[in-house]
C-alpha cells in the first residue's frame, strides 16, 4: 500500500500525456465535434504521416501500461491505434479516412476513462483544459 501515491501520481501524468496527444493528433484546429490535428495533416504526407502515426500511438500505449492500465483498455487502446495507422498506408482515400478517424483521441479517451476509473479525476486546475484564446491587442488611451 505505500507505493499507491506513486501509482496515482505515474496514472495521472499518463492522463496528462494522453490529453496532450489527443489535442495535437486530432484537435488542434476544432469545429464542433470535428476535429484535424498534426495526424490528419501529416496524413497527406506518406511516410511522414504514418511514422507520427505509430509512434504517437506507440507512446500513449506505453503510457497506458505505465499508468496499469486494463488488458482490455490497451486492447481497446492497439484497436484504435492499428486502425489509424492502417488507414493512411493507402493513398488518397486512406489518407482522407486517416484525416477524419479520430484514432488517437479515441484512445486517449478509453486511456483517461480507466485512469479515471482506477485513481479518480485528475486534479488539474481548469485553465489547463481551456483552449487558447486569440484576442487581439487593444490600444491603450495613449495610442488613439
Amino acid at each position: 500500500m505505500a507505493d499507491m501515491p506513486i501509482d496515482r501520481e505515474r496514472a495521472h501524468t499518463a492522463w496528462r500525456a494522453a490529453e496532450r496527444i489527443k489535442r495535437l493528433s486530432d484537435r488542434l484546429v476544432a469545429v464542433g465535434p470535428i476535429g484535424i490535428g498534426l495526424d490528419g495533416v501529416l496524413a497527406w504526407v506518406p511516410i511522414a504521416g504514418t511514422a507520427y502515426g505509430a509512434g504517437a500511438g506507440a507512446v500513449l500505449l506505453y503510457h497506458g501500461v505505465v499508468a496499469k492500465a486494463s488488458l482490455p483498455t490497451l486492447a481497446r487502446m492497439a484497436a484504435y491505434l492499428f486502425l489509424d495507422t492502417a488507414a493512411s498506408t493507402g493513398p488518397v482515400i486512406g489518407w482522407a479516412v486517416d484525416t477524419l478517424f479520430p484514432g488517437h483521441l479515441m484512445a486517449a479517451k478509453a486511456l483517461q476513462k480507466d485512469i479515471e476509473a482506477r485513481h479518480g479525476p485528475s486534479e488539474l486546475p481548469s485553465s489547463w483544459y481551456a483552449r487558447p484564446r486569440w484576442r487581439r491587442r487593444q490600444a491603450s488611451p495613449d495610442q488613439v
